[in-house]
């Protein structure tokens, strides 16, 4: 049975084009069980390969015609080919990290097609010191980040000895942990749907208060303080069109160097992950002699308690803050300093509104960024913001894959025009990693932003006294 995109989904697939595929992806990399034999990584894919029971989540494709009204629905696909999404590859020699990521890289530059469902799954051998790479590209109108987070959750386990997880795509009962991370990749906001829908005169009041969330959004960008809309992020060179070429980076930092840094300074572990990448933009800008004078402004997706007022229980709302990350300060620790203060500003802004009201204002916040990219006005507008640093939590302890450990998880996301550059960080067992995803072209030699990530963190801990 056909049913309707709904509007997030829709904009994602409506927002696509050749320079722009619109997929997130997860790189992950594991180490054999003891006494894995030669054809272990074939089994392992076989196995996944021949799963026959389907989740309706991956058996899924946007479709329409006249028979839809020329609406796009989603629709099963009637001819599915597993093969087709399930693949195995190996690297060349010598099979370094190097390889690794430029293959990712290409199959991260392909576009999903339409007419069948929306994502790939890549099992990677080859590398010399014996570990196996898994990628896993989704689209965007499929499911979300958090989303993706669950599902690969959903088939790890803390047991080294269970060697009964499914693959993601394998039908399981909605009383599983895969059926639950699998229903909910399906309806990601049906819970906050229904919270925000229960009672008409909630939503009227949310509503009605959305103008003067506007207002005192607006007033507070103009006075250039921290809020859901920027209006002073300077042009750079990440802030143009784009191609559809795609080059990834990724490093893990212990989580105890960055929470050292946080208790040191009074600031938080997500503050010091903003400030490594701040000091690491500002090195990779100054060695293109393309630093602007004034602070680049990232935008940051934020869970916060938001104020209740009808329309929810008090739970987790998710909204987005521009924070300035300092970039024009030549101290690292009041770059940090700038940026907790930046980040409790926004907070705080948006902890006086509702849900609704924050979606409201987050989206608000991102018309300047879409709006150019839909008119083909990239190049010819002021950036909405320089580029977009998120932080999804994973895992706290070591995980399991059919007896495989999971030894680092690294995500991929989205450039898109006006946007070339997108920073992820993703938290495992006692690891923060960074996965980075640039425009090939546009972003040059991108991987160094890896050096001075390092470089940062470490300039971090002698300012903090923690060296």
């Amino acid at each position: 049975m056909a049913t309707p995109l709904d509007p997030t989904a829709l904009g994602f697939l409506m927002a696509e084009n050749r320079r722009m595929p619109m997929h997130v992806g997860g790189l992950q990399l594991y180490k054999k069980p003891e006494g894995a034999g030669r054809n272990y990584v074939r089994d392992l894919f076989e196995e996944a390969r021949d799963a026959t029971d389907i989740a309706p989540l991956f058996l899924k494709h946007p479709y329409r015609s006249v028979k839809t009204a020329g609406q796009w629905v989603w629709v099963e696909d009637d001819q599915f080919d597993i093969e087709h999404h399930v693949r195995h590859s190996a690297l060349p020699k010598p099979g370094r990290v190097r390889e690794l990521f430029e293959l990712v890289s290409r199959l991260h530059s392909t576009r999903l097609a339409t007419e069948r469902p929306l994502w790939e799954w890549h099992l990677i051998e080859g590398l010399r010191d014996g570990r196996v790479a898994m990628y896993t590209k989704l689209h965007h109108s499929l499911v979300d980040g958090i989303s993706a987070m669950r599902l690969l959750q959903s088939i790890l386990s803390s047991d080294p000895d269970d060697r009964g997880m499914p693959a993601p795509w394998a039908n399981r009962p909605r009383s599983t942990r895969v059926g639950k991370a699998q229903e909910a990749a399906e309806h990601p906001s049906s819970g906050e749907t229904m919270s925000a829908l229960r009672t008409a005169l909630g939503i009227s009041a949310d509503a009605a208060g959305i103008p003067k969330a506007l207002v005192k959004t607006l007033n507070r960008s103009l006075r250039n303080e921290t809020s859901t809309l920027a209006l002073y992020a300077p042009r750079t060179i990440l802030n143009t069109e784009i191609t559809a070429s795609r080059r990834f980076a990724a490093q893990d930092w212990p989580l105890e160097r960055i929470r050292a840094i946080g208790k040191a300074t009074g600031t938080t572990m997500n503050d010091v992950v903003l400030a490594m990448c701040s000091g690491a933009m500002r090195t990779y800008l100054a060695e293109l002699d393309a630093l602007p004078d004034t602070s680049l402004i990232a935008m940051v997706p934020v869970g916060l308690h938001a104020k209740s007022r009808n329309t929810s229980s008090g739970g987790n709302a998710v909204g987005s803050i521009m924070v300035k990350l300092g970039t024009d300060l030549d101290d690292p620790l009041d770059r940090l300093l700038l940026i907790h203060t930046s980040m409790l500003d926004g907070k705080h802004a948006l902890s006086t509104m509702t849900p609704l009201q924050i979606q409201a204002m987050s989206a608000v916040g991102q018309v300047p960024a879409i709006l150019p990219t839909l008119l083909g006005l990239t190049n010819l507008t002021k950036p909405a913001y320089n580029l977009v640093i998120s932080n999804v939590p994973g895992p706290r302890t070591t995980q399991y894959f059919n007896g495989a450990e999971l030894l680092g998880t690294y995500p991929l996301s989205v450039p898109i025009d006006g946007n070339a550059l997108n920073i992820t960080c993703n938290s495992y067992a006692d690891q923060m990693a960074f996965g980075l995803t640039g425009c090939r072209r546009t972003v040059p030699h991108l991987q160094r932003i890896l050096t001075y990530l390092d470089d940062e963190i470490t300039a971090l801990e002698k300012v903090a006294g923690v060296a």
